[in-house]
């Protein structure tokens, strides 16, 4: 039995350029879902900071939310649920621009800043409560103290679960693919279908997400060495 192995077919021309397109439109949603995620996480901390009864059940209420329910849920509750209730000139706006794009951004951003939230609540428990309160004793109020005190070393304490979780992000945005967002995945069903190259289609995605996956990684133990707080291990 002769085996046939044709790369170069999903590698050149269209096909070359739909993977081009496909990497370009995930690494876009990962870059924005983990800003979306940082913005979240960092809020959620703040709101629990505060010890209110209140502030502390909404957290808790949403952190539990987004790890008990799968991810493909949410970004199927968003794109068909969430869209459905929005007007219509809305709903019209959003067809017209990618709206599977923004929708996945949303929902693998919301959900991911629920596990940055307690990654940043993690780095938190590093830094000793005397710089809580020589901070306070220096004058400065609690959101004074969190932006120029606290945060700062919680966010570079936290660098390496964070690290962890924006590799678990990059290859959550495959999920998108569920509601037609033109990601890599996507593409590459969309070109194993066309063209039945079946183990040379999948054979490059795996090697994309593997090489990106790998470069991220690789980056986040550069800044984490770089702003690394001396005698912390």
């Amino acid at each position: 039995m002769k085996l046939h192995f044709d790369m170069a077919s999903v590698l050149q021309g269209d096909y070359g350029a739909l993977f081009l397109h496909g990497i370009e439109l995930t690494l876009a949603m990962t870059a924005l879902a983990w800003v979306l995620s940082l913005v979240v996480g960092i809020l959620l901390t703040l709101i629990r900071m505060t010890q209110s009864r209140v502030a502390t059940a909404f957290v808790s209420t949403y952190v539990a939310y987004h790890r008990n329910v799968p991810m493909l849920v949410q970004i199927l509750f968003w794109y068909f649920g969430i869209a459905a209730i929005l007007p219509g000139p809305v709903q019209d706006v959003l067809n017209d621009y990618n709206g599977q794009f923004l929708f996945a951004v949303i929902a693998i951003g919301l959900c991911s800043g629920a596990y940055l939230s307690e990654d940043i609540r993690s780095g938190l428990r590093a830094i000793p409560f005397g710089q809580f309160e020589a901070s306070r004793a220096l004058g400065l109020n609690f959101f004074k103290t969190m932006r120029h005190v606290v945060l700062p070393q919680a966010l570079r304490n936290a660098i390496p679960p964070m690290v962890n979780h924006a590799v678990l992000l990059f290859k959550n945005t495959s999920l998108a693919m569920a509601i037609g967002a033109a990601e890599l995945t996507y593409v590459t069903r969309k070109i194993e279908n066309e063209t039945f190259l079946s183990f040379e289609t999948y054979l490059v995605a795996t090697i994309v997400y593997l090489l990106i996956s790998l470069a991220i990684m690789l980056a986040g133990a550069r800044v984490a060495s770089h702003y690394r707080i001396p005698g912390v291990k």
